[in-house]
């Protein structure tokens, strides 16, 4: 289908379970320090897939589709520059943080930019007149002012730089928050796109062990490919698991525990797995679950220290950059992107993520 320049192709979601509709939209006219970017990947995060099913409320209509990397098509007259403040040009290789945050308000000054009091998130904003090219599901994406763009290093593909701006990053906020890694033994429940990634980083980061805690033997098996010392099934009583845990670690119990896939039951197993003065850092609950049954006491007793995290700052995303372009070529991210699709077969592309459930599925605008 051929479009006028002065349109972009996007894929539309207007209604829970209902196939999104290609429609064209007008390019926007770029002001100040704004940029165009031709989307060349998009990977279809976990996330975008609980709201097109209705497992999480999401705007409607709107322009699915957060992790995404990209070429600058064009740029204000201001020009744009990167994170660090170095000028971009035409056709640069770029991603950028999911987030938009203001950098002024009360929550931005206490370094909470993912709830700026004037939140902007790409993928997850309701069309309005002429905004309406900030999803990933598109051939172009607008960048408003401030947005933090991070020049992608070369050796790192498509497919491997996408996920940079949501999982990668993501996993770098948790282990930031987690302290230090060298020498530690590390939980990691769920073997997903978050696990895989939070299994090479701290592997990378020198972790003593990296235990991967996963239901699915496939993720298990590829988990200690991604620099697991040793993966387990969670649906294993919960004494054998810990069993092996405090055999690893002398005694004592996980130095720290990273919980991404979100269920109340890795949270109830993670703390149990904890030495004392544990620290376990939650990103995988994003979607509404039955509450955690947590004794206050051992808590108190145990002396630990748990952390949420809920996306990331744009330091994270230069972090998952510098990651990359150092585990690009140690690690298989590649084949983590099970399928490429087309923009037009967007709605193929969710359902083979729905019912596979692959890492990630890509589309390739």
């Amino acid at each position: 289908m051929q479009i006028p320049m002065e349109y972009s192709l996007a894929a539309v979601f207007r209604a829970v379970g209902e196939p999104l509709s290609l429609e064209r939209f007008p390019i926007p006219k770029l002001r100040g320090t704004e940029a165009l970017v031709r989307v060349r990947c998009s990977t279809i995060c976990g996330s975008d897939l609980h709201s097109y099913f209705g497992r999480r409320h999401s705007p409607v209509p709107s322009v699915l589709g957060h992790e995404m990397v990209g070429e600058i098509a064009a740029m204000g007259p201001g020009g744009v520059s990167d994170y660090q403040g170095n000028p971009l040009a035409l056709n640069d290789r770029v991603t950028w943080s999911m987030v938009w945050s203001c950098g002024t308000c009360f929550y931005c000054k206490h370094k909470l930019q993912p709830k700026c009091e004037r939140l902007m998130k790409f993928g997850h904003e309701e069309i309005l007149p002429g905004r309406a090219l900030v999803g990933g599901m598109a051939q172009h994406c607008w960048l408003p002012e401030g947005t933090a763009v991070l020049r992608v290093p070369d050796g790192v593909a498509d497919r491997v730089a996408s996920p940079a701006n949501c999982a990668t990053a993501t996993v770098a906020a948790v282990l930031r928050n987690a302290g230090p890694i060298t020498g530690r033994v590390v939980t990691v429940h769920g073997a997903g796109m978050l696990g895989q990634t939070a299994c090479s980083m701290a592997a990378v980061g020198g972790a003593l062990e990296v235990i991967a805690i996963e239901p699915d033997p496939l993720r298990r098996e590829t988990a200690l490919r991604f620099g697991a010392t040793v993966a387990m099934d969670s649906n294993l009583p919960a004494e054998r698991i810990l069993a092996c845990v405090r055999e690893r670690s002398g005694g004592r119990g996980a130095d720290i525990g990273l919980e991404l896939a979100g269920y109340p039951e890795s949270v109830e197993l993670g703390l149990r797995l904890l030495r004392m003065g544990g620290r376990f850092v939650m990103a995988g609950a994003t979607f509404p679950s039955r509450s955690v049954l947590l004794s206050a006491e051992q808590v108190v007793r145990h002396m630990l220290h748990i952390v949420g995290v809920y996306n990331y700052a744009p330091e994270d995303l230069e972090a998952a950059l510098s990651f990359l372009a150092v585990a690009a070529s140690r690690y298989p991210f590649e084949e983590l992107v099970a399928r490429t699709f087309s923009l037009e077969e967007v709605n193929a592309a969710i359902q083979y993520a729905e019912s596979a459930r692959p890492p990630r599925v890509a589309l390739m605008p």
